[in-house]
């Protein structure tokens, strides 16, 4: 019987262990938050990445209006305007839209460029597979809704965009992707 006990106690203190280091992992994978000055509704990666000015990284048009691309930039402080930036987006969980806060019924729409890529546009909001995410809270993962396993991530490289800077939106295999490029914080209205 003392053998059983001294096992289950020999359990306990492994699994104790293995707890501190998960949670060690989970500090360390978000170890670096951004200062995000943008009002909400904003979708943002948890991780600040190399944002020069800790601004973090949003989903944001690539200039403006319904034809215009999607990538990641540096959230754009508004400074005390009322009026919505195009990095102000917000996630419908009842649609699966990520949608634009700056232009009426634009949403985020996977584009296929070829067999292996894809850019993100803005188009009108349908009931268009290519339109529909879902977001994982537990992971903080953006999932295509009809492809589970392909997330919503940020490129590995940054560039220069005027006084801020930007990366590519990507489409990527979940399990294939550091988390500081696949985690995202929703925050809505």
């Amino acid at each position: 019987m003392a053998d059983v006990s001294w096992i289950k106690v020999l359990l306990a203190g492994c699994i104790a262990i293995a707890s501190i280091g998960v949670s060690a992992n989970l500090v360390a994978a978000n170890s670096n938050p951004p200062n995000i000055q943008t009002p909400a509704p904003i979708i943002h990666l948890k991780d600040n990445l190399d944002e020069k000015d800790n601004l973090g990284f949003c989903i944001d048009t690539v200039g403006r209006g319904p034809s215009d691309r999607a990538h990641v930039h540096s959230c754009k402080p508004l400074n005390g305007s009322t009026e919505r930036s195009d990095v102000q987006f917000i996630y419908d969980p009842e649609t699966g839209h990520i949608m634009s806060a700056a232009y009426d019924n634009l949403c985020l729409e996977i584009v296929p460029t070829s067999d292996v890529e894809v850019e993100f546009h803005l188009s009108a909001c349908e009931n268009k597979p290519l339109q529909n995410f879902t977001f994982d809270a537990e992971s903080s993962e953006l999932h295509l809704t009809d492809d589970y396993a392909l997330c919503l991530a940020a490129g590995q490289t940054s560039r220069s965009a005027g006084p801020f800077m930007s990366r590519d939106l990507q489409l990527n295999d979940c399990d294939d992707l550091d988390p500081a490029l696949k985690q995202w914080v929703v925050v809505s209205k």
